[in-house]
């Protein structure tokens, strides 16, 4: 059956303040050029709201409005703008020349319209704006659009100064600016905002680059070299690379990788990179982390869990298993088992995994001598100058149990034969300390030094 009248919206908005009666006017008009209608408003709060009058009857093709009244409320609505609850039912009939006039005789009711309930206004706005809510704010603009635009110039200024107090101050000042909030200077106010923003976090230059994903000022800015720049820390410990990490900013952290930034580099609280990522359930990001040789056994905060602990009790199953596939290389690697570890390589596995004390699949298939395993590591993209946490590379260890032929691999696969770990030991002086006559002449006959 057509409808009967027209409603001016189906979304009845009430310029919300704490503890005053509130009003909004609907409109009705008639759809029926010959007949009466009859209407009458029923509530799902009854205990809240009045309607005035409740019900009545339109002329044909005609006006008619009422007004939804919400009593003094002594709390905020539970959900804003759009209330979860309250609805109103608008029921039509016509009512013909022999039939009742008054509505309230009427129980045949021919046609329905439901009526929801948003709460707006500047009261609502400034709790939203004060609870750092964009998405609140966006609603409410959406429902109620010349809201910001309509305030007063204290009002929109005493908004504004609310706004930059909030952790998430330029997100909330760019989203106020954007849909209608009229103050000042609207570049300015954003650089203010961001620079005490940055102060208050003890960001750097690399730090905002990161924050917003700009990766060409990331590359610029590492390249500018400043000391200790890549590693430096805000007030809660946190690096560039971290902060990318935990953004999930892949491109800015395999820059910062590249160029030497620590990617094990622990937070005020001890959390690493990578235990933030595990702790996320971000798969992608705990790859591109142990790939670049990120150390998956530190253990980073006080319950002693380390990133594969925190994934189990999280029920991240990816990232458990993306960090278990990583041991799996590794065993593969020590029992020199060459087909698991090709699979496990051609099924993603990360070649530069490390156990507890940074040692990777090529450190182990170097001490134990298997020749054909480190191959297929440095086809799969292992680096050959990885070192452990003595600063050890493959061919130190190849030198105290690989034997001659695992050095000759190594050399001829491009592994730098003078080498220092920590302690300043070269992979001749390894040999020398070991009395490994044979490896010392093959490191010699490769240019070795002390």
């Amino acid at each position: 059956m057509e409808k009967l009248v027209e409603v001016s919206d189906q979304v009845v908005c009430i310029d919300f303040v704490l503890g005053t009666k509130c009003r909004a006017t609907v409109r009705l008009r008639s759809l029926s050029a010959t007949t009466a209608i009859a209407f009458k408003i029923q509530t799902s709060s009854p205990h809240k709201f009045l309607v005035n009058p409740p019900s009545g009857l339109i002329s044909p093709l005609s006006q008619s409005t009422f007004q939804i009244i919400l009593r003094p409320q002594p709390k905020i609505p539970s959900t804003f703008p759009r209330s979860a609850s309250d609805k109103f039912l608008l029921r039509t009939c016509l009512v013909g020349s022999a039939g009742p006039t008054n509505p309230d005789t009427i129980t045949s009711w021919t046609h329905d319209i439901k009526l929801k309930v948003a709460f707006v206004g500047p009261f609502l706005l400034r709790h939203a704006v004060n609870s750092g809510d964009c998405d609140a704010v966006r609603s409410m603009v959406k429902f109620q659009k010349t809201i910001l635009s309509e305030l007063s110039t204290r009002e929109a200024e005493s908004l504004h100064r609310v706004a930059t107090r909030l952790d998430n101050a330029v997100e909330m000042v760019s989203l106020l600016l954007e849909t209608g909030l009229k103050i000042g200077s609207t570049t300015r106010i954003l650089e203010d905002v961001e620079e005490s923003r940055w102060t208050e976090k003890g960001w750097s230059e690399l730090h905002v680059a990161v924050a917003y994903d700009r990766a060409d000022e990331v590359s610029r800015l590492i390249k500018m070299r400043k000391p200790g720049a890549l590693d430096c820390q805000d007030r809660e410990g946190k690096t560039p690379l971290y902060l990318a990490a935990s953004k999930g900013y892949e491109r800015c952290v395999k820059l910062l990788a590249g160029a030497g930034a620590n990617v094990d580099a622990k937070r005020i609280d001890g959390c690493t990179a990578l235990y933030r990522a595990a702790a996320k359930g971000d798969r992608r990001m705990v790859k591109l982390l142990t790939d670049l040789g990120a150390d998956p056994s530190i253990v980073a905060d006080n319950r002693n869990r380390s990133s594969i602990d925190v994934a189990r009790d999280e029920g991240h199953k990816e990232v458990v298993e993306t960090l278990e596939r990583g041991e799996e290389v590794l065993n593969a690697a020590r029992r020199g088992d060459l087909a698991r570890l090709e699979f496990l390589l051609e099924t993603d596995a990360s070649v530069n995994f490390r156990d507890q004390y940074g040692l990777t699949a090529i450190h182990i298939a170097a001490i134990k001598g298997h020749k054909d395993v480190v191959m297929l590591l440095v086809e799969f993209g292992s680096d050959l100058e990885c070192t452990d946490a003595e600063g050890r590379t493959p061919l130190h260890l190849a030198v105290v149990g690989g034997g001659r032929d695992m050095v000759e691999v190594l050399l001829n696969r491009g592994a730098n034969v003078n080498a220092k770990c920590k302690s300043g030991a070269t992979p001749l002086q390894v040999a020398e300390a070991v009395g490994d006559e044979i490896v010392t002449q093959c490191l010699l006959q490769h240019q070795a030094t002390c």
